[in-house]
């Protein structure tokens, strides 16, 4: 008789080809699916339907640039296509379908309560409906494939309760067809902070547009202890994480999460030294993992054929699992005869 084994739990998350992919991407998501990826059925997926809501920022070269460099920044971080599908938003075209016909079902007002759709709206003469409904496409992006849990950064939080909302709605409607995601969250570094900034969230946008801002993953050494060694601290010398400021905290919480460190042991490490010997030594320390991320991913993009391989192998298998859950939704909706 054969044993049972129990079914992985699935997995899906995605990044935006836009902006640079900094440390915080790294810590607060990227190395959370390397290190859960034994563990997990793994979806990853480069969102570029999501870069499309501000259009004028985003030139057609621009993007399909940015898809390569993020689907090999995938790979060269250590997600294995072994073991993780990696596909092109665009290129599965039920995301798009699923948006639609979620749109019939999610209340305005669950839209208008979004934090992020008003902070970008706010600084914004036009807003394109895209922004509005981002929040829609993203749950598309998730219920398509039965998500079990969703690895994100801190800041996602709302967008995985609209999400966990929208399916519950849907089923109420017109029976059980989604399953409910969770989020999965890492307990310190969920939210790196700008270097420069350190009231503000690491930003991809900004970090393409400010030297010293973020730490980009294809930085050159020189920028990195560049960005570091200016990084925004004060005129103590208080290393312990509760009476840090904002700046110094960022910097110690870099280090905890990239040694694998307790706070306690970090705080132990650097209690007495000055600001000078933390950021020296986390400079080392972004270096050592950054070197053999930059290595891997010289070689991916140099090797003819590979990453377009990757990417088309992990189309075909979640189109085939998205088409699956469209037949379902539809079947459900009325939409079959």
């Amino acid at each position: 008789m054969k044993e049972n084994v129990e079914k992985k739990k699935r997995v899906f998350s995605g990044v935006q080809p836009t902006g640079q992919i900094h440390i915080g991407n790294y810590v607060g998501a990227i190395s959370l699916w390397v290190e859960n990826q034994d563990l997990y059925d793994n979806i990853f997926c480069i969102v570029d339907l999501h870069s499309l809501t501000i259009p004028e920022n985003i030139a057609p070269e621009y993007l399909r640039r940015k898809v390569r460099e993020v689907a090999a920044l995938y790979l060269a971080c250590g997600i294995d296509p072994e073991k993780s599908t990696i596909f092109v938003q665009s290129q599965v075209p039920e995301h798009a379908e699923l948006t639609w016909l979620l749109n019939c079902v999610t209340p305005i007002g669950w839209l208008e309560r979004m934090t992020q759709y008003k902070s970008k709206s706010a600084e914004m003469e036009t807003v394109g409906t895209g922004l509005f409904d981002y929040p829609v496409l993203m749950a598309a992006d998730i219920l398509l494939y039965d998500t079990d849990l969703v690895p994100v950064g801190d800041d996602q939080k709302q967008h995985i309760e609209i999400t966990r909302d929208i399916a519950q709605r849907f089923n109420h409607l017109y029976g059980e067809v989604f399953k409910i995601p969770d989020g999965l969250f890492r307990e310190s570094g969920a939210r790196i902070m700008g270097l420069d900034t350190p009231e503000v969230k690491m930003s991809k946008s900004l970090g393409e547009m400010k030297k010293r801002h973020s730490i980009g993953l294809l930085d050159s050494e020189e920028d990195i202890r560049d960005a570091i060694m200016r990084a925004t601290t004060d005129s103590n010398m208080e290393t312990r994480y509760e009476y840090a400021s904002p700046g110094v905290k960022n910097l110690l919480v870099l280090y905890e999460v990239l040694t694998g460190s307790s706070r306690e042991e970090v705080e132990e490490h650097f209690s007495g030294k000055n600001y000078g010997t933390l950021k020296k030594e986390l400079v080392e320390v972004v270096l050592d993992t950054l070197r053999p991320i930059q290595q891997k991913y010289n070689e991916i993009v140099n090797e003819e054929g590979y990453l377009d391989n990757i990417l088309n192998e992990g189309r075909m298998r979640a189109k085939e699992i998205a088409s699956a859950t469209i037949a379902r939704v539809k079947e459900h909706m009325g939409l079959t005869l």
